[in-house]
């Protein structure tokens, strides 16, 4: 949920880590006596934390003269001390008593698209973030907490404190979770303490929140209130955890932590409940819930889907470790495809074994996802159906080579498949070979009665050898890779089995072919995979997204990794970045 970057008091040389996150500072708190010189370039050293394994050190640096990737909100005086930077100050009517400064800066990144109602919140912001300090602090000295660490105590011998407030997009969020937490997706808010208890200073920096205004607008249709409520509660949060309550460490500090958070976003007036409760209330509810087609006043708008097609792969992404579609999943397709994203099937499995799938969840046929008369890609991209079903591509395997790989498969007892079109066979029965009908739901395998019958019956794609992983890795590719030559190709796509295809093709290639039939272009198209063969058709699509559970390479290329096909990984990706 949330990511708290907690500083020690003296980093070890040793662990040292080096990160540079750059913003600008933009006008103060209009109510605040006193506006914060932008924040510095801040360095982060890391040494070991017992809640996520690393605790933040940040160190001002020099100050920032506009920063990179980030755009200032609203713009004031320019200063001469400070090229490229616009503020304005004001100052708040003396009081008798010395009242403790805060100053509040807020800002967006650059690649957050120009939008009205984010620049709107934005301001609001900038108006309750103090609002929200004030309460905050009032807390801390009338009431006596158990689980809070009192890093951050004695406010009022302050003389001011800042807060920066950034405001970003999944990408950007998702890339501080992977270097900081080693967790390659997008967050909500992340907190990142600036305070260092044993530094004697008359400011009190207590760091900055972290907020992505595309989860934020996610959360806040489905859980019924605006965007600008999901962004105080937001920042509610993030401004707690900077003050040193932290839900993760035990059951009594989340139940301290969330009485807080009600506490405050009663006493400011201010819509929905705290974020630990809303987590709590949408456990009852899937990530597949509907999206309601009429907006909310104050949310953020939904424009038209972002892709006009999504290529997706089966095994490994679409069909969970269990070879099963699950109904987040299928919520999701049928959400697509009602707001008119086109989901085209590109997997290593024959059309007959998808449509077995899909119809199982009443998602084939003609109304459905997949059927006779769908296009899809189909054996690595050997066969390649286009409008109405029709056959436009088809690739088969040199005769010599399956021949070949029916006597290894005779002599060394290593069961082989062989697919041609809509049938399977092989030489004789075998457990695995049974497998590949029921956990892949491809057809009942017939056994030919000699080598030269199964290579007689038919033009034949593909060859699938099954065995042990460690039998795949050690034996099976070494020998294959070499033997097959300039004739054929191997492909793993799961660890316990090989396959051989005909050379210069692949699932790119019969993406590629494809999307020429079709009319469209690679910029209209979202691809998911997992596998080594998807890598060409995640480099080939606008958005390639790999998922977390895929092969290294995969996950190198792509321009995004989501979640696991266990965690409903396609569901995730087609809400977060195709509708």
């Amino acid at each position: 949920m949330l990511l708290l970057l907690h500083l020690p008091s003296s980093p070890s040389p040793a662990t040292q880590m080096a990160r540079y996150i750059p913003r600008t500072a933009l006008m103060s708190n209009s109510s605040a006596p006193h506006l914060i010189f932008p924040p510095g370039t801040h360095s982060f050293e890391a040494s070991k934390s017992l809640v996520f394994g690393r605790r933040f050190h940040a160190m001002c640096g020099e100050k920032l003269r506009g920063a990179a990737g980030a755009r200032p909100l609203l713009r004031g005086r320019a200063f001469a001390a400070q090229r490229d930077l616009r503020k304005a100050r004001r100052r708040a009517p003396k009081s008798k008593e010395k009242e403790l400064e805060l100053s509040v800066s807020v800002s967006m990144e650059e690649a957050l698209p120009e939008n009205p109602e984010i620049s709107t919140i934005a301001e609001l912001l900038r108006v309750d973030a103090p609002a929200a300090m004030k309460l905050a602090f009032d807390g801390l000295k009338d009431s006596v907490y158990k689980t809070r660490d009192n890093a951050v105590s004695n406010v009022g011998g302050y003389e001011s404190t800042e807060l920066s407030v950034f405001l970003c997009n999944d990408e950007f969020i998702r890339k501080l979770n992977k270097e900081w937490r080693g967790e390659d997706h997008a967050t909500d808010v992340l907190s990142m303490s600036q305070h260092v208890p044993d530094l004697r200073l008359p400011i009190l920096m207590l760091g900055d929140i972290v907020i992505s205004v595309e989860t934020a607008a996610r959360q806040a249709e489905q859980r019924g209130h605006t965007l600008l409520d999901e962004m105080r509660i937001l920042m509610v949060h993030g401004l707690l955890h900077l003050l040193g309550f932290d839900h993760e460490l035990s059951k009594d500090a989340e139940v301290e932590m969330e009485k807080e958070e009600d506490l405050l976003l009663k006493s400011l007036g201010w819509k929905g409940k705290g974020l630990i409760q809303s987590v709590y209330d949408a456990e009852t509810h899937t990530l597949g819930d509907k999206l309601d087609d009429s907006k909310r006043e104050g949310s953020l708008q939904y424009s038209k889907p972002k892709f006009r097609y999504v290529f997706c792969d089966m095994d490994g992404t679409l069909l969970n470790s269990k070879s099963q579609l699950s109904s987040t999943n299928v919520k999701a397709l049928k959400e697509a495809s009602s707001r008119g994203v086109k989901v085209v099937i590109a997997t290593g499995k024959a059309r007959p074994a998808v449509m077995r799938i899909f119809k199982e969840v009443d998602l084939a046929g003609e109304d459905g996802i997949v059927s006779e008369f769908s296009p899809g890609v189909f054996l690595q991209g050997l066969l390649v159906y286009g409008r109405q079903g029709r056959e436009i591509f088809r690739r088969n395997l040199d005769a010599n080579v399956c021949r070949e790989a029916c006597l290894y498969s005779l002599e060394t007892e290593v069961p082989l498949v062989a697919f041609t079109e809509d049938r399977c066979l092989t030489l004789f029965d075998h457990p695995l070979v049974d497998s590949m009908h029921t956990v892949y739901h491809e057809q009942k395998a017939e056994i030919m009665p000699s080598v030269e019958h199964l290579v007689a019956a038919a033009g034949i794609q593909k060859l699938v050898f099954m065995d042990t992983p460690e039998g795949v890795t050690t034996a099976l590719r070494p020998y294959w890779s070499e033997a097959t030559g300039d004739c054929a190709r191997v492909v793993q796509t799961v660890p316990d089995m090989l396959e051989i295809v005909p050379p210069g093709t692949s699932k790119g290639s019969g993406v590629n072919m494809l999307l020429g039939h079709l009319g469209i272009t690679p910029k209209e198209i979202m691809a998911i995979g997992d596998g080594e063969n998807d890598i060409e058709m995640l480099e080939l699509a606008s958005l390639g997204i790999a998922l977390s559970n895929g092969a290294e390479k995969t996950k190198a290329v792509a321009n995004v990794v989501g979640l696991s096909n266990d965690e409903d990984g396609v569901a995730d990706a087609i809400y977060r970045y195709a509708l």
